[in-house]
């Protein structure tokens, strides 16, 4: 009897060993360090769409501009041969610096639109490359004449104001309506619109010491009008001198 105790236990299998565990690593576990990225990289999602709903247009054309040229799309610099390295943060600098003295422009020619109570006659806008100042004819020209009346010498002088308290450069632009002038000097409206906006550029180089190469003079005729042509309310607007103040770094100006 004893001796088959003795054979089941030398039959009985060996108790098993645990494994060793692996070595504790130092540090966060992986998870953790994967977790804190994508957390991060939702934070700056959210932060980048907050900016968008806060920013201002302008800004933000500058703003694609700079990021253009620093990825390496750059447009062609005629005034060098080559271009070692990107210039994006300077040029940044400079448009940005535009762009506040395009604000302050607009904001002192509406303010000069106030004080003189020429809003029924006169709009200032800010378009993508410079400061829009809309005249309605009436207030300047009699019809179908390029003569100035003696009341358009208060809209010219906050123009002149304007010019002296900046470097920008003054495109003067007549428009007309579609209607072909029968009467008076001009027999069309290339001419007549182009006689109204070097009429306006003559009193404003006669009236002040601005560089005649900061100003041109443009005729337009019926070429760009804000509405159809098909009421005489639309043609009463599309009637107008347009003054635009662009930077002097615009080639195109």
């Amino acid at each position: 009897m004893a001796s088959d105790n003795e054979k089941k236990k030398q039959e009985a299998p060996l108790p098993k060993k645990e494994p060793t565990p692996p070595p504790v690593e130092e540090g966060i576990p992986a998870w953790m360090a994967t977790f804190a990225d994508m957390v991060t990289l939702l934070l700056c999602f959210f932060v980048l769409l907050l900016s968008f709903t806060n920013q201002d247009i302008t800004n933000f054309r500058i703003m694609m501009g700079s990021i253009t040229e620093a990825l390496g799309v750059q447009t062609e610099d005629r005034g060098a041969l080559s271009v070692p390295y990107s210039d994006a943060r300077f040029k940044f600098e400079d448009r940005r610096a535009k762009n506040k003295e395009m604000v302050e422009i607009g904001e002192r020619l509406k303010e000069f639109i106030r004080s003189r109570d020429l809003s029924h006659s006169a709009r200032v806008s800010t378009e993508k490359s410079g400061v829009m100042l809309r005249v309605s004819n009436r207030a300047l020209f009699a019809p179908g004449s390029a003569r100035l009346d003696s009341s358009a010498s208060k809209i010219l002088e906050g123009v002149v104001s304007s010019l002296k308290k900046t470097d920008f450069n003054l495109v003067i632009r007549g428009h007309t309506d579609g209607e072909h002038p029968t009467t008076g000097l001009y027999r069309s409206n290339w001419e007549l619109s182009a006689a109204r906006a070097a009429s306006c550029l003559r009193w404003i180089l006669e009236h002040s010491d601005v560089p005649p190469n900061r100003m041109k003079a443009v005729g337009y005729a019926d070429a760009k009008p804000l509405f159809p042509d098909t009421s005489e309310v639309n043609r009463k607007a599309n009637r107008r001198v347009e003054f635009f103040f662009v930077p002097d770094d615009n080639r195109t100006w």
